[in-house]
């Protein structure tokens, strides 16, 4: 199992090197692709004030943010990099988030997340969709993701939009077709323990034509690659 984890960040700006700072992190852990429930989330005390125009992206004011934890304390630099491990980070833009979290982390005196653990999403879907608007909000359009809940910019709300999107940009979808160990595990205790009902006296015909059957046969050959137990399933 690969666990990564997806991230967004709020800010007070755009630049870490002219005094802007940290605000808001969301991290959501995803083990091979699937969202484990995990989190890591909070706020932070910039220790300076909210430009208005960034309080309008994400609606946090300095007063919401007076008296929240420091990027320094424990319960925010510590525990963000007891969250994350040695796990991959997925960030949109990804040289912002990398920028503002290796600057804090820095200034701490603690060891920065070196360069080839972030994958950048909107490097990812540039590469899928190129010359398209590929911001988060758009991706989430074309992939069909609801953006019902975001009102604004939020580090918690994105990052679950977020992980929703790099599904979707790994393959999305059509990685419900893959026939996991526990499914396998599942379909092989069935041949083995057969229902205690009966037969049918009058079995059904089947309804798929033989033209049909051979599409399903080369689905399975090509694109599932496992053919043991739909051979045992008689399928």
């Amino acid at each position: 199992m690969a666990r990564e984890i997806v991230m967004d960040t709020e800010t007070t700006g755009f630049e870490p090197h002219l005094g802007h700072r940290l605000v808001e992190i969301a991290c959501l852990e995803i083990d091979d692709f699937l969202p484990t429930g995990r989190h890591f989330h909070v706020y932070i005390d910039p220790e300076r004030d909210m430009p208005p125009d960034a309080e309008r992206v994400h609606g946090l004011s300095s007063a919401f943010l007076r008296g929240k934890p420091k990027f320094a304390h424990p319960e925010v630099s510590q525990a963000f990099l007891d969250f994350v491990g040695d796990a991959p980070l997925i960030a949109h833009n990804a040289t912002f988030d990398r920028a503002f979290i290796n600057h804090e982390l820095g200034v701490c005196g603690l060891q920065m997340v070196e360069e080839p653990r972030w994958i950048d999403t909107l490097a990812l879907a540039r590469k899928r969709f190129p010359g398209m608007a590929n911001s988060l909000d758009a991706l989430c359009k074309r992939f069909k993701i609801s953006l019902s809940e975001r009102e604004k910019h939020g580090a918690l709300i994105d990052a679950r939009l977020l992980a929703a999107v790099y599904l979707e940009l790994k393959g999305g979808r059509e990685r419900s077709l893959e026939l996991t160990t526990q499914a396998q595990d599942t379909a092989a205790y069935a041949v083995a323990n057969p229902s205690t009902y009966g037969a049918r006296p009058r079995p059904l015909a089947s309804r798929s034509t033989e033209a049909e059957r051979e599409i399903h046969a080369a689905f399975i050959r090509d694109v599932l690659k496992n053919e043991e137990l739909w051979v045992r399933f008689g399928l």
